[in-house]
């Protein structure tokens, strides 16, 4: 394992995790850190001069779809369901003074 993870590192990643880690877990983060750490080393000696830099592994288009109102006119039978109306729109009671 190239990578040795400190004890103070664990004890930090500790404190911003708000994690309460035994010895025993603080040893086990450390194997997996260090073999993360060796993983990503491993991945760096990969050649990717060639590659296409990107932002998303799938191709990303707008799924936004066009603002069109369809049920526009439909104001008084939504009004007919409010308890109280006034000059067309929903009335409630007051909450601020």
């Amino acid at each position: 394992m190239a990578n040795v993870i400190s004890d103070e590192t664990i004890e930090y990643v500790g404190i911003l995790s708000k994690l309460e880690l035994s010895d025993q877990e603080k040893e086990q983060a450390k194997k997996d850190m260090g073999r993360m750490l060796d993983y990503i080393d491993m991945l760096n000696e990969l050649d990717t001069s060639q590659v296409e830099p990107m932002s998303h592994v799938f191709p990303v288009h707008n799924v936004f779809r066009e603002d069109v109102v369809t049920n526009g006119d439909e104001r008084d039978a939504v009004l007919a369901n409010a308890p109280e109306e006034k000059d067309g729109q929903f009335q409630v009671p007051k909450t601020v003074e």
